[in-house]
């Protein structure tokens, strides 16, 4: 394929081999930007399907390596702390070396530790792998984000985030079933085994089409490493701990170790010009606002999420397949959405899209919490749908301010900040989820849909004040 000197690429003409002067052309040819997004495409898929889709395996796995439910929580709690503090260094790295090799390396760890954590025999084996894995996770869902913005125009910055979160979405919403499909014709190591051939495709179509963006080359900073790890670490152990019976000592311990650990990182951060945790970037109000967004809303989405299967399963008394099927409203129609909301933040202000979006999730989730004890399939769906469609009109949006708010040269840290407020998010609302199923003797449903509506409604002020960029 011949390659074309700096800007001189004719239109329509694929530039290949992912040639140094692709980073400073706004966005990739097609058909090029076509595959390096099918690249990222698949790489992400894999990431956020195996942060779930192991669960339900756990069952399977317990019993083959003799090990006790409790211990076999180890298998995904290792990929969460794996992925959570990794993202922020890694996406360092990304600004220091450049996105394509930190994406590339993480992918190749990723497909490398599936085949490890498929051969593994022992708890400890396989926990070693998860983490291994958790790392390659990072290393792709840290700069995805800043990649896109380098594969598309700015006009079409939207959509590329917007397809972006399709993929998010539709990857954990099939997470469950995609895992039951394969344990129904094979055995659990097979949830791995499948990401080996897909790796490599990836591997392949990535060397091939993704840019080579601008690298500073400035060195890596150590003591900022280790002081995420302990901060992010212990916070999101911590707020597992709320979960564990008798384990709010040790949770509010381990949430201190964290704020400490954290006030000595930002203190850091303040004093160096490209920090690792970007303060600099959260300097910026509409970052800062997009964060903010960004955590209330997850928050609220892994609430509902984690109390309306025990709703469905204890007081309604649905089945498990039934209770998959009733969820399912929510999740789909953020998938059709997401894609339709990037397209239209590209034309209309995605604050105002966010903040409708925020809105409109309060409103499905006000819904839920008055749909009486025994509502039908009918009358529980299209609520989880109203939820769907504002979390997915608000999602893309959203992502956009985050990534187009940073400078192009720190793209990685606005990336790998977007993945962490996404997963603190998430945490949070488990958190919380967690205290009310503790503290509440009833009608827990009820509590969280309308705490969740209040985050909602927090995200979409937080929306609103926020400028056009």
């Amino acid at each position: 394929m011949k390659n074309f000197p700096a800007g001189l690429a004719p239109a329509g003409v694929s530039v290949f081999a992912g040639t140094p002067m692709n980073a400073a052309l706004d966005g990739l040819p097609n058909p090029q930007r076509a595959f390096a997004f099918l690249t990222i495409g698949i790489a992400l898929t894999m990431a956020v399907l195996d942060g779930a889709i192991v669960n339900v395996a756990l069952p399977s796995i317990a019993t083959e390596l003799v090990i006790t439910p409790s211990d076999a929580i180890w298998v995904v709690t290792a990929y969460q702390l794996a992925v959570t503090i990794s993202l922020l260094p890694l996406a360092s790295l990304g600004d220091i070396m450049g996105y394509k090799r930190i994406y590339w390396c993480g992918l190749g760890i990723f497909t490398a530790a599936s085949f490890g954590c498929a051969n593994a025999h022992t708890l400890p084996f396989l926990a070693g792998m998860r983490v291994i894995q958790g790392v390659g996770a990072a290393g792709i869902m840290s700069v995805n984000i800043a990649l896109v913005r380098y594969i598309f125009p700015k006009a079409l910055l939207g959509t590329g985030v917007g397809y972006t979160a399709l993929v998010v979405a539709v990857s954990s919403a099939a997470g469950p079933s995609v895992a039951s499909a394969i344990l129904t014709i094979a055995s659990w190591q097979w949830l791995f085994l499948v990401n080996v051939p897909l790796g490599i495709i990836a591997l392949i179509i990535a060397a091939r089409t993704l840019p080579q963006t601008p690298a500073s080359g400035h060195a890596f900073d150590w003591t900022s490493a280790l002081l995420n790890a302990i901060t992010f670490g212990l916070l999101i152990a911590g707020l597992d701990a709320f979960s564990d019976a008798g384990g709010n000592t040790r949770a509010g311990l381990m949430i201190l170790g964290a704020g400490i650990a954290g006030a000595v990182l930002v203190w850091r951060s303040l004093k160096l010009e490209v920090p690792m945790l970007p303060v600099d970037l959260l300097r910026r109000p509409v970052f800062a606002l997009s964060m903010t967004t960004s955590i209330c809303s997850f928050a609220a989405q892994n609430m509902a999420y984690i109390a309306l299967p025990f709703f469905f399963e204890q007081t309604l008394g649905r089945s498990e397949a039934a209770t998959g099927f009733l969820m399912t409203p929510w999740p789909l129609m953020t998938a059709l959405i997401a894609p339709v909301a990037g397209r239209l933040s590209d034309k209309f202000p995605p604050e105002r899209l966010g903040s409708i979006g925020l809105v409109i999730l309060s409103v499905g989730l006000v819904c839920v919490a008055t749909m009486g004890a025994d509502p039908s399939s009918f009358d529980i769906g299209w609520r989880l749908g109203v939820c769907g469609f504002g979390f997915g009109l608000f999602q893309s949006p959203n992502n956009r301010i985050i990534i187009a708010s940073a400078p192009r040269e720190r793209s990685g840290g606005a990336s790998g900040l977007q993945s962490t407020g996404r997963l603190l998010g998430q945490s949070v609302g488990a958190a919380v989820a967690a205290v009310v199923f503790g503290l509440a003797a009833s009608g827990h449903t009820v509590l969280i849909a309308w705490i969740g509506a209040v985050l909602s409604l927090t995200g979409a002020l937080s929306s609103g004040f926020r400028k056009t960029i």
